[in-house]
């Protein structure tokens, strides 16, 4: 069910990410291209990973990208799951919670000590599964993001 993913999986993968993005109500600001994501999870120097949920019957149900983080209070890696998606029609077929059983068996078997995501606070059924699998909320931290302008101005290129 649970597989790493190939170079030929980038197309799905790519789908995948902009109906990921039309849920969360942001297709404006997904802008990554199949060529992107190519290099990114399989160039010279790849930035992450991915794993494909299949159905029984093959087609691909869903996929789960991350990439290594640190922490200096742990002092080893962790797994950032960037994104994690089933598509609709497949959900409640256990797909979602086995992507995240074999990251969860990724960090376990190389020594790192935390699984990390965000999820947005309105997204109350992927909230209520998260919890049901033991996850919990880091309350107390707020995310901040540099983009666009802002980043630019920062960074001395405006």
């Amino acid at each position: 069910m649970i597989r790493t993913a190939v170079p030929a999986d980038v197309p799905v993968i790519h789908a995948m990410v902009r109906e990921l993005a039309e849920y969360e109500k942001a297709a404006h600001e997904a802008k990554a291209t199949e060529e992107q994501l190519h290099e990114a999870l399989f160039g010279e120097r790849p930035a992450a990973y991915a794993h494909i949920a299949e159905s029984d019957d093959g087609e691909v149900a869903g996929f789960a990208l991350w990439f290594l983080n640190f922490s200096t209070w742990r002092g080893v890696h962790g797994i950032y799951l960037e994104d994690l998606y089933v598509r609709p029609e497949r959900r409640g077929g256990g797909h979602g919670k086995a992507l995240l059983r074999e990251l969860a068996r990724i960090c376990v078997e190389r020594g790192y000590e935390r699984l990390e995501w965000s999820v947005l606070d309105w997204n109350a059924p992927s909230i209520a599964f998260y919890e049901s699998l033991g996850a919990r909320p880091q309350d107390e931290w707020t995310v901040y993001r540099l983009t666009d302008e802002a980043l630019a101005g920062l960074g001395g290129q405006r």
